[in-house]
């Protein structure tokens, strides 16, 4: 029989995790079970989880409700390929997103993860352009800083220099990239950044398929907050010079901003719209790319047909698990849920301003962020968050929180305090 630290070896030896050495791995720590909350890992030790998994688990770990409608699913049956087949699980998930999303979003195109939708959102942006007649849109403007997934095409949208993929540049297709959008959630819209925008535009319009942006929060790629009237203005331009806005809601979307989209934030709508994680409360993978009419149609009246089509789209088990969580989020107050958790955040965060190696202290919605000076090393720091009992990830310089919704107020003072503790004693 097989102890704890025999299946932590047979880890280090067989698996290759996200963004880890397999000669000199970070730890990894062996999971028991997880229950609201809390992650009870094997040797018996209970973890505050403060990520809400790579920020998918929004209602807990082991929600009843979505467990009942998985059960339920898994009973008739758990998949069928969607060519030729549809179900009333992924039906009834689209007429829920059409619902919540901004209301010129009314076509739904399921796929398997974020990254994807982010690829489905890029073809179909360069396909309606074909049938447009405009085949020489082909690429794509975004600003640096920005993340969008680890697949091909969204690597090329992501930050070209300080990002994760720089190793892949040459191998990708070359995108247009202008400045990110100043910091400063109230800070004033800045001429110089949309004049650069422009100017782009100006002089590659022809050749521009569209406008990729995570709206309001740039998520992996910082954790930087920027005025939302910078989408307004963008809309604007793209409409001036026939781009195609799409917006990345895949971190930001379903409350984690305090309002169920980030785009809420704006007066405007993008032409398509990409969503994931949260979308089943972190129980399987699945996303989605939702597009106006004006893209649906203009594709299938003149071009046919899309070319895509992943062999788990829709799958039932999936959409039953994104079913029960949507209608948990739609009994939530989220203004005023996420608005709580943003306050808790702030209060028990702030006390990091005072360290000399905290750079910055910001909230928004469901995040909490405390950037350091210098990036931390995730081999020591994460073992020491372990041991105060709370699960925190870090990457480079910053050491953020995304909690569960359900999270009581006594969870996210022990998780900030155990993040004051840890970033006190770096050297």
């Amino acid at each position: 029989m097989k102890t704890t630290q025999d299946y932590v070896q047979l880890d280090k030896q067989l698996l290759w995790h996200p963004y880890t050495s397999m000669s000199n791995p970070t730890p990894h720590f062996l999971v028991e079970s997880a229950q609201g909350c809390e992650i009870t890992l094997s040797d018996g030790r209970t973890l505050i989880d403060g990520m809400s998994s790579w920020w998918s688990v929004i209602h807990g770990y082991n929600h009843p409700v979505i467990n009942a409608s998985i059960t339920q699913q898994l009973e008739n049956f758990s998949h069928v390929m969607f060519g030729g087949f549809t179900h009333k699980p992924a039906i009834e998930l689209a007429e829920q997103l059409i619902k919540i999303t901004p209301d010129d979003l009314q076509r739904v195109f399921f796929s398997d993860s974020g990254s994807v939708s982010v690829e489905v959102a890029l073809k179909m942006a360069i396909q309606y352009w074909n049938t447009q007649g405009n085949p020489k849109k082909q690429h794509f403007v975004t600003p640096k800083s920005g993340y969008h997934g680890d697949t091909f095409a969204a690597m090329s949208v992501c930050d070209p220099e300080n990002g994760m993929h720089n190793l892949f540049n040459k191998a990708l297709t070359q995108q247009f990239f202008v400045s990110p959008p100043p910091t400063g959630i109230d800070k004033p819209v800045q001429a110089n950044y949309l004049n650069e925008i422009r100017q782009t535009f100006e002089q590659h319009h022809q050749e521009i398929a569209g406008f990729i942006i995570e709206p309001v929060v740039q998520n992996a790629g910082g954790m930087r907050f920027y005025n939302p009237d910078y989408l307004n203005h963008i809309r604007a331009m793209c409409d001036e010079f026939d781009i195609l806005l799409i917006f990345d809601e895949i971190a930001t979307g379903f409350g984690r901003t305090g309002k169920t989209f980030a785009t809420e934030h704006s007066n405007i709508c993008p032409d398509i719209m990409c969503v994931g994680k949260a979308l089943t409360g972190g129980y399987m993978t699945l996303a989605a790319t939702i597009t106006n009419d004006r893209v649906a149609l203009g594709i299938s009246e003149k071009g046919g047909v899309f070319m895509h089509g992943p062999t788990f789209m829709a799958n039932p088990l999936a959409c039953s698990a994104a079913n029960a969580s949507l209608k948990l989020l739609t009994k939530y107050n989220i203004p005023v849920k996420v608005g709580q958790l943003e306050n808790w955040l702030q209060e028990f965060l702030s006390p990091c301003s005072s360290l000399k190696q905290v750079k910055d202290v910001r909230c928004l919605g469901g995040i909490g962020v405390v950037e350091l000076h210098s990036p931390v090393n995730l081999h020591e720091i994460q073992p020491k968050f372990v041991d105060l009992g709370v699960w925190v990830r870090p990457f480079g310089k910053l050491i953020y929180l995304m909690p569960p919704y359900i999270i009581e107020k006594n969870q996210i003072e022990k998780l900030g305090q155990a993040i004051y503790q840890v970033v006190k004693n770096l050297e």
